[in-house]
């Protein structure tokens, strides 16, 4: 319990120290947007490309290690699916409550692996990344043209969605490196190294500048639907399917960091892109960010 503590604690300091700079104006509101942006882009890619084209990727448990979480995510979206038949959201506030229960924060993720499993914990986290990002980009986006009808849901959308994705580029990147054998030059393979550094602290301080705790108090039964499905449908799936499969510790442990991880910042862009609630969107954000440590904490120490 005391290494799950030391682990976190510094993890969400950071972002609650993000969220003290937001309050303080330090160093400007310009600022963060461009660090997030600098992040995202620069800082994230260099570290997974690091991270993967350096790892041993040999494993026969790979294929349900991957698995187990895609099964995991498309069950938990049939679920809340059939809630709304229950509850009968609004078209555009179902969009934010299944982002917030299907969709995961890659910085806290990938924070939280490196401190509990150091770089084995990082090289898994980004294996998954390849594969999840994609899948829960074509799950939310098929939700909004089920739900909004866009016209601008193409595929061609969903597919430039994806390619122009920078983490799964570099996860592609990466991993190829590393089948392939290429052998990267020392200067550049430290390049990214040291770049790669900066990417979770930066990453982290960006998530607590991104909280807004002013609309918490709407939509109550809303944000509740959605951490149901978040915190408790969903690791206690990805716990039994792993079991199933007989995976390693090791992933089991990822696996449900996975699971009981806040939804992604990003997914304030993609409301505000298709037309959902941004002020649900927002509200699920911020309540999950802070009351993800609680589950974290008990996933860890009672399923592990």
């Amino acid at each position: 319990m005391i290494h799950i503590f030391t682990a976190l604690i510094p993890i969400f300091s950071l972002i609650m120290i993000g969220y003290f700079f937001k309050r303080i104006k330090f160093p400007s509101y310009e600022f963060w947007p461009q660090a997030d942006k600098l992040t995202y882009y620069i800082l994230m890619p260099s570290l997974l490309i690091y991270k993967l084209s350096t790892a041993s990727l040999n494993s026969t448990d790979s294929i349900n290690y991957i698995a187990t979480a895609l099964i995991t995510i498309f069950l938990v979206l049939l679920i809340l699916f059939i809630f709304n038949k229950f509850f009968n959201f609004k078209a555009d506030s179902f969009t934010s409550i299944v982002q917030g229960g299907i969709r995961f924060n890659t910085y806290v993720f990938l924070a939280l692996a490196d401190a509990i499993l150091g770089d084995n914990g990082i090289v898994l986290a980004a294996i998954l990344l390849t594969f999840v990002i994609p899948f829960i980009n074509i799950l939310c986006i098929s939700t909004f043209a089920l739900y909004l009808n866009q016209n601008k849901l193409t595929f061609l959308y969903l597919l430039k969605s994806i390619a122009t994705n920078p983490l799964i580029i570099s996860c592609f990147i990466g991993g190829s490196i590393n089948f392939l054998g290429i052998e990267i030059p020392l200067i550049l393979e430290n390049i990214l190294k040291i770049i790669g550094q900066a990417a979770l602290p930066l990453g982290l301080l960006s998530v607590g500048f991104g909280l807004v705790l002013k609309e918490i108090k709407s939509a109550k039964k809303d944000i509740l639907v959605s951490s149901f499905a978040k915190f408790l449908i969903t690791p206690i799936i990805m716990f039994i399917i792993a079991k199933a499969f007989l995976l390693d510790s090791t992933m089991i442990i990822v696996l449900l960091i996975f699971a009981v991880l806040p939804t992604a910042p990003s997914s304030f862009i993609l409301a505000r892109q298709l037309g959902g609630n941004i002020p649900l969107m927002s509200s699920i954000i911020t309540v999950q960010t802070l009351i993800s440590t609680l589950f974290i904490i008990v996933v860890l120490h009672y399923f592990i």
